[in-house]
């Protein structure tokens, strides 16, 4: 397959597991009150990191945190918007590092931190007094995307190995 043929396969790829994403977001397991959700919404992003590269798994994260603005989310200042979508979601293209479980833990790390930048610096309010709103933010973000980032990395691992076992990738 030439190169141009293997580009328009990866951003045909890239575009279904965005929208994939999207929907997949819709399938709560558990909503927090000032937002944030446990779903499923990374795997495909995560499967598309892994049979990609980081490169394209962050592209696929930034067009995700770009459909997300688009199609409804809370914004507040354009600040808040990078930090919470485009950025936070581009860290989930790092899920293709080595070891899996590294990349994973990676791609947390960098979203979680984004959230808590975010979270501190425009949601300090919701801090309950005398609370520290970055220590609040933390302990807010960390433990939800620490959860979807376990059940969603689980998904993906047993996906990825009955796609290779089935279709050889």
């Amino acid at each position: 397959m030439s190169s141009r043929h293997t580009r328009i396969a990866a951003m045909t790829e890239c575009a279904l597991c965005v929208a994939l994403s999207f929907v997949m977001s819709k399938i709560n397991l558990f909503t927090m009150p000032q937002g944030g959700s446990v779903d499923f919404e990374l795997v495909p992003l995560i499967l598309f990191a892994y049979r990609r590269g980081w490169k394209w798994g962050v592209n696929a994260g930034i067009l995700t945190g770009l459909m997300r603005i688009i199609l409804g989310s809370h914004f507040y200042t354009p600040v808040q918007v990078i930090l919470d979508y485009p950025l936070a979601y581009a860290f989930v293209g790092l899920a293709d590092l080595h070891p899996w479980w590294l990349g994973l833990i990676a791609a947390w790390a960098g979203q979680t931190a984004s959230s808590v930048v975010s979270g501190a610096i425009f949601f300090a309010q919701y801090a309950p007094e005398g609370q520290s709103p970055w220590v609040y933010s933390f302990f807010y973000n960390a433990p939800v995307l620490g959860a979807k980032y376990i059940l969603s990395g689980i998904a993906a691992f047993l996906l990825w190995k009955i796609l290779e076992r089935e279709l050889a990738l």
